[in-house]
């Protein structure tokens, strides 16, 4: 990676740039730092003025190439992330492509009055070269603390930073001393033009994943047993934790694909709970691979709901976040 990275620098591989604003999101880490719920804040941002598209890789798709999704495709034709902005955003196109390139250029000759695209997942991907740059760090595992794999969880070097216009530091706490903030940019040390900004996560009420009343839900449980298929869950824990008595865990690998067995398993440890309040909880990303027409029939008599998440940024670092989008978005909006 490094020395692909020298070689774009050195312009041997070259990045292409279009005449359209590109937001790219990413981070140097190999997952779980919150980059989907920044991607659909900027989406909740720019959807009302502007037309709008994601691009992403579709990662664990079964499909090849470039793909525009809509409301039948599934999570094995697109992949997770890309199911969840689809379900959740009616007037913003959704692709896929392993080769942003060609799925930029795929995208803008079907939809040549596309205004912004967001790269998800994307800081990597050098063979375009975005207008607006962002890398998102966890605020408990952050990368100046960590090494590159196998020594530790990085995907490159953490002087590749230097790359991002923007540095979000995800997940803090809702309340979050100036101190603290200090000694992370201290410790970021970013140059003269980089914002470094920090965000929290909202948990939303929860959602069936098929025909239960949310009204019906109260406001504490005996038991949950949460099960998950993503990078990191302890927030998720945490939150839950405040409304049960008791937390049971079964964890997947991210972006697992559940099988039948997997939900034979979780409905066999659900009834095993020695109560009746109880409930089945998984996040949002893992809902959009449980439905599928192989376990719908197994899950269907299950309580099982998901925790929508957003996210929103300490003031000022909000207005900051917001002003700095718009501002690029609305300059380098191309003329149609």
């Amino acid at each position: 990676m490094m020395v692909r990275n020298w070689f774009f620098d050195w312009g041997i591989l070259k990045s292409r740039t279009f005449d359209v604003p590109i937001i790219s999101v990413g981070n140097l880490s190999m997952g779980g730092t919150g980059k989907t719920p920044l991607v659909e804040y900027i989406i909740r941002l720019l959807k009302d003025s502007y037309s709008l598209a994601t691009i992403s890789r579709g990662y664990g798709r079964s499909s090849k190439g470039f793909i525009i999704g809509s409301k039948k495709s599934n999570v094995k034709y697109i992949g997770d992330e890309p199911l969840q902005y689809i379900r959740k955003f009616d007037k913003v196109k959704v692709a896929v492509d392993e080769n942003r390139c060609r799925g930029t250029r795929s995208l803008l000759k079907k939809y040549p009055g596309t205004e912004a695209i967001l790269l998800d997942d994307a800081f990597q991907h050098r063979w375009i070269n975005p207008g607006f740059s962002i890398v998102v760090s966890d605020y408990f595992h952050l990368y100046t603390e960590d090494h590159v794999f196998p020594s530790g969880r990085l995907r490159e070097f953490p002087a590749g930073v230097k790359r991002a216009d923007c540095i979000i530091i995800s997940k803090t706490p809702k309340i979050f001393s100036p101190i603290t903030r200090r000694r992370i940019i201290d410790e970021i040390k970013p140059t003269k033009d980089q914002s470094v900004l920090f965000s929290f996560i909202k948990y939303l009420d929860p959602i069936p994943l098929h025909d239960y009343s949310p009204a019906d839900l109260p406001t504490k449980f005996s038991c949950i047993l949460l099960f998950t298929g993503i990078a990191d869950n302890e927030l998720l824990k945490e939150h839950l934790g405040r409304i049960c008595n008791d937390l049971t865990i079964i964890k997947f690998r991210d972006h697992h694909r559940y099988t039948i067995e997997d939900i034979q398993r979780i409905e066999e440890t659900f009834n095993g709970l020695p109560t009746q309040k109880k409930l089945l909880v998984t996040t949002e990303k893992d809902a959009m691979r449980l439905r599928t027409a192989e376990l719908n029939p197994f899950l269907k008599t299950l309580p099982v709901y998901y925790v929508p998440i957003e996210i929103d940024f300490h003031e000022p670092d909000k207005q900051i976040f917001d002003q700095l989008i718009l501002d690029y978005v609305k300059k380098n909006k191309r003329n149609r």
